[in-house]
């Protein structure tokens, strides 16, 4: 995979063969921020800066580490950067959360996960 050098100055887990998840919606949600990047929605100076924002609050407060809490501070920024940019409102992206949940909690473990409106 190559990543636009911008993107590789953001300090993203990764070993030998790039970057690291451990959750497919870690994937999921890089993934969803390279795309709407490419798509020209948000520089990658205006993502790190969001981004930064939210591991330097998680940080402050005491809250995890590793991966988990990695990818959890960038899911905040992508939500936040799509609010933003007004690529969904707070009451889609609320519903969208709680689609997922009942989804997810309705899936049998190691099945993917889907949404059925």
């Amino acid at each position: 995979m190559q990543l636009d050098p911008a993107l590789r100055a953001i300090d993203i887990p990764r070993d030998g063969e790039g970057p690291v998840f451990e959750e497919p919606w870690q994937a999921q949600a890089f993934a969803m921020t390279v795309k709407l990047n490419e798509a020209g929605l948000f520089s990658w100076s205006e993502w790190a800066e969001l981004f930064g924002a939210e591991i330097a609050a998680d940080t402050a407060s005491g809250r995890g580490s590793g991966n988990t809490a990695y990818y959890l501070c960038w899911l905040a920024a992508l939500e936040k950067i799509v609010a933003q940019k007004r690529v969904t409102t707070p009451e889609e992206l609320a519903t969208r959360k709680e689609e997922w949940r009942e989804a997810s909690e309705h899936t049998p473990h190691g099945q993917p996960i889907e949404i059925h409106k």
